[in-house]
Formats: structure tokens, sequence, C-alpha cells
């Protein structure tokens, strides 16, 4: 009896542990400048704001991960972005379940919403538009991009279910 009352112990110790380190690093993340890479984070507080003309986004393509901060949410995120044609575009995936709705909740957001966001790329903040794109030739230049760059397994008929939504990163009106 008492081998087991240990084991028990032990058990719970063994998932007590790993499960407040990881809610204190969900905390601490969401007062964060940015986010981690695996969690949320605060709004943006650094880096020097974009003044000028439309950038020319191909540098993006040697950029695998950015940080998009959605101002309607207070809170910030790392993506993937695609360049294609000058223009530049996020998507996201696993939209067609309600637990991905909730997961991914700063999409409905933007969809939704007015789609204010920041997006952050080394130490320069750029003031941009989130605006949801379902059809147009944009999305196939998404879906070359993407494949290409991130070997992403993206086609028409994930977005023309509404499993992926692509969002144009567009300049702030």
């Amino acid at each position: 009896m008492r081998i087991l009352i240990i084991c028990s112990q032990l058990l719970g110790l063994a998932v007590l542990v790993p499960a407040v380190v990881i809610s204190t690093l969900w905390l601490n993340a969401r007062g964060a400048d940015g986010p981690s890479v695996i969690f949320r984070g605060g709004i943006f507080t650094t880096g020097q704001l974009y003044q000028g003309r439309e950038p020319d986004w191909s540098f993006t393509d040697n950029v695998r991960l950015v940080e998009l901060q959605l101002n309607a949410t207070q809170d910030s995120r790392t993506t993937f972005i695609i360049e294609s044609n000058g223009r530049i575009f996020v998507t996201c995936d696993y939209m067609g379940s309600p637990l991905g709705r909730f997961w991914k909740k700063w999409a409905v957001v933007a969809a939704e919403g007015n789609g204010a966001a920041e997006l952050r790329i080394g130490d320069t903040r750029y003031e941009r538009t989130l605006r949801r794109i379902t059809n147009g030739p944009e999305i196939d230049w998404v879906i070359e991009s993407k494949t290409e760059k991130y070997r992403s397994f993206i086609n028409h008929e994930l977005i023309d279910n509404g499993e992926i939504w692509v969002f144009e990163i567009a300049p702030r009106a």
C-alpha cells in the first residue's frame, strides 16, 4: 500500500511540475514585448516605427518568422510571412473547426474587425491592416509562394473550404 501511495505522489508531481512551469511561462509571455516562439506575447514596446514609402518586401524571402500584433486583441504572435508580387501575406490554418477558431481567435477578430495590426521584423515595426482574401489572383500567388518557401500543403480546396484563411498585410489606410 505504501508503494502505491508513493507512486501516486510521484505521478502527481510529474504532472504538477510541468503544468506549473508551462502556466508560469504562458502568464509571463502575455505581458512581454512580443511573443515567444511558443506563446502569444503582449503589445510591442520596442522597435523603430517605419516611416516612408512602401518597402520592397522581397527581403522577407529570407525571413522565416515575423511577429504580428493585432491591435484589437492587444497581443502578438509569431507567424510565417509570404511575399509575392510586391505584397505580403499571412495564412491562418485550422480555421475549419471550432477548436481551430478558438485557438486562432486573432484571425476571427481581424476578419470581423478593422484588421489594424503591426508587423515587427527585426527591430522595425510596420503599421498595417490585415485584409482577408478569399478569391482572386492573390490566392494563386500565396499558394505558390507558401508551398515553395515552407513546403506547405496549402491548396485551393483548403482555402475554399475555410480550413485556411489568407490575409494580406496591407498598408494602413
